[in-house]
């Protein structure tokens, strides 16, 4: 029985900015996506610090000593949403920064009103 995969959206410039990256960093974060589609973790995803649990995800990709981020949440039932796409710009430390933590916030409501809408569409239709 093939896989039902869940939908994906993207809030605000999230696929923008992931298709500025390489190529090759594009592929390795879209297929991470899919994993998350199937319902599934894939390796290179973990926990992002500071939103409680394994609901906000994130995948890191390396390309020539550059180092790029996708930020996802799975939180919300049946849907995938990709809350940023981005290059990490500082060279020390692994931490996110403030920046981005509030701005990943911020989506993380626009994903939350919006998945509220579509489920509303979704009972509808049904």
């Amino acid at each position: 029985m093939p896989v039902r995969l869940k939908p994906v959206f993207w809030i605000g410039s999230s696929r923008a900015g992931l298709k500025e990256f390489p190529e090759d960093v594009q592929g390795a974060i879209g297929f991470a996506l899919y994993v998350a589609q199937g319902g599934g973790m894939h390796e290179d995803a973990k926990p992002l610090h500071g939103f409680g649990g394994a609901s906000v995800l994130e995948v890191i990709a390396d390309h020539h000593g550059d180092t790029y981020r996708a930020v996802y949440t799975v939180r919300l039932t049946d849907c995938v949403y990709v809350l940023h796409s981005f290059q990490k710009k500082s060279k020390r430390g692994i931490k996110t920064s403030r920046k981005d933590l509030d701005l990943i916030k911020n989506r993380l409501k626009q994903a939350e009103k919006h998945h509220e809408e579509w489920t509303r569409q979704q009972d509808k239709k049904e």
